[in-house]
């Protein structure tokens, strides 16, 4: 006989009502409670019927995630950790992509396709600060990226900057000098490339280090190709280059690509390291160095957020928090390590 409500709540000692309040995720179970009938359901092996929930509930059991492009392995694989987490909390992830234009972002906020789920994650690239106000929706909605649009969103973003920070200073402490920044372009604002910028420079101005722009290929999108050009630029412009930072991963291994093509040696002539933790920089020849931005975390943390507001029935723009995932640095052999050495050539 399949395990019931019944059985649960006789094992967790509480009401079935209890039992229901837990299962679909109201606020006002004391945290003593809901542990005690987690557990029971844990141990009886209770499956809860979503649909019927769903149904009971006036939801459709469904999430939206809003992305810029799937065919850049990050979001790939954020959407696959957002898939699997949602997954364990009963819901579905209906995948848009707006390439990063600013009118399909706007048109992923107001679509009647939207009303086919119970909220958003939503990781705008193209939208502006004067569309902020677009944010303010009647449903619930968490951002990814950073926060460009100021206004009250719940918010779930990565550290940038101390994320490139990091990678300097490791290129620095291997004794390289005349870095390279790949994928840099003049985007003002706050997004990514602006702050993964940002970091990078400072790392360098604490070492007494200016940077020098013939060392800077800019890079509009980032992809395999454009970091294979923008390296070109650099080496074509004379630069002397003892390492490379790419913005993101693929940018790194483009720009790895053109090195090879020069008969320069990574790490022992050019050290690399990139952004982001692709699985293809963890299987590249030499393996990738790069910062490992907490894309696991940052899925685990917009899933879970969204569904609290879900069941709260907490629209955008209800006193939106700001939570940032802590980044990694990895460090492989394309730096030197941990199998190769790295420092600088004497």
């Amino acid at each position: 006989m399949p395990v019931t409500m019944r059985d649960v709540a006789r094992r967790a000692g509480v009401s079935v009502k209890t039992v229901s309040n837990v299962v679909n995720e109201f606020p006002h179970v004391t945290p003593a409670t809901r542990a005690r009938v987690l557990a029971a359901i844990s141990e009886l092996g209770y499956r809860m019927n979503f649909s019927a929930r769903s149904l009971s509930l006036g939801r459709t059991g469904m999430i939206t995630l809003a992305v810029p492009e799937l065919r850049l392995p990050y979001f790939a694989e954020l959407s696959d950790e957002v898939i699997a987490v949602a997954a364990e909390r009963g819901y579905t992830v209906l995948v848009e992509q707006t390439g990063g234009v600013r009118e399909r972002e706007l048109e992923v906020l107001t679509s009647d396709r939207r009303r086919m789920t119970d909220g958003l994650i939503f990781s705008p690239l193209g939208l502006r600060p004067a569309d902020a106000r677009s944010l303010e929706v009647d449903y619930p909605l968490v951002l990814l990226g950073e926060r460009a649009l100021h206004g009250s969103v719940h918010h779930v973003a990565m550290g940038n900057v101390e994320g490139a920070r990091a990678a300097a200073e490791h290129l620095l402490e291997r004794g390289r000098r005349r870095i390279a920044v790949v994928g840099s372009y003049d985007e003002r604002g706050a997004g990514a490339g602006s702050l993964r910028t940002r970091g990078f420079t400072e790392a360098l101005a604490d070492s007494g280090i200016e940077h020098d722009p013939r060392r800077t290929g800019e890079a509009l999108e980032w992809t395999r190709t454009t970091g294979a050009q923008a390296m070109r630029r650099v080496l074509e412009r004379g630069a002397d280059v003892d390492a490379v930072f790419g913005l993101n991963d693929v940018l790194a291994l483009g720009a790895m690509r053109v090195l090879f093509e020069r008969g320069l040696r990574v790490p022992g002539d050019v050290a690399v390291a990139g952004f982001d933790d692709i699985e293809d920089g963890r299987f590249s020849c030499p393996s990738l160095t790069t910062v490992q931005p907490g894309r696991a975390q940052i899925a685990r943390t917009a899933v879970w957020l969204l569904v609290d507001l879900i069941a709260r029935g907490e629209p955008a723009g209800a006193g939106g928090r700001e939570l940032v995932v802590a980044p990694e640095l990895i460090v492989r052999e394309s730096t030197g390590g941990p199998d190769g050495s790295g420092d600088a050539p004497k």
